[in-house]
C-alpha cells in the first residue's frame, strides 16, 4: 500500500499515468465507447464511473498549461450547442481538483474517436451516462528549487 493514492487507482493506472511525458493524453471513457478497439492500452476500472476516474485521476497528475484546453469532451451528436449532464460534471471536477477554470472542450464524435486513437492510455470505467468521455492532456511537474 502507498499513502495519498486513491484506492480506484490501480497498479496499471499507476504505472501509466508515471510512464506518460508531457503532452501525451489519457482517455477515460464509458462502458460504451469502443476502447480496446481506439488505444494501444486500455485498462478497466469496474464498478466506476467517469467522473469518480476523473477526481481521482487529477489528485496524481500534472495538468498541461502550455495548451488553451487540456481537457476535450465528446460533443452531442447533431447538437453541440448542448453541454450534456456528465460534462457538466467534468468541469465542476476539473475546477475543484485543478487551477483551471475553463470547461472542457467539445469535439464532435468522429473527431473524438481520431483523438483517442492516439491516446497513450484509455480508462475505460462501467459507466452507463452517455457522453462519459474526456481526454486529458498531461503536464509537467515544475518544482522551484
Amino acid at each position: 500500500m502507498l499513502y495519498n493514492i486513491p484506492s480506484l487507482i490501480t497498479p496499471e493506472l499507476l504505472y501509466a499515468m508515471r510512464a506518460m511525458g508531457h503532452g501525451d493524453e489519457l482517455l477515460i471513457t464509458d462502458a460504451n465507447f469502443p476502447a480496446t478497439s481506439h488505444g494501444q492500452e486500455c485498462i478497466r476500472l469496474s464498478g466506476v464511473n467517469s467522473s469518480e476516474a476523473l477526481a481521482a485521476i487529477l489528485t496524481l497528475l500534472p495538468i498541461d498549461t502550455f495548451v488553451d484546453n487540456p481537457f476535450i469532451t465528446m460533443e452531442v451528436v447533431d447538437q453541440p450547442d448542448i453541454t450534456p449532464p456528465t460534462v457538466q460534471h467534468f468541469a465542476q471536477i476539473i475546477k475543484e481538483e485543478t487551477a483551471f477554470r475553463s470547461s472542457p472542450v467539445g469535439l464532435e464524435r468522429f473527431e473524438f474517436y481520431e483523438r483517442a486513437k492516439k491516446a497513450f492510455v484509455i480508462i475505460q470505467t462501467s459507466d452507463i451516462r452517455p457522453y462519459a468521455n474526456i481526454i486529458i492532456k498531461k503536464g509537467v511537474i515544475n518544482h522551484a528549487n
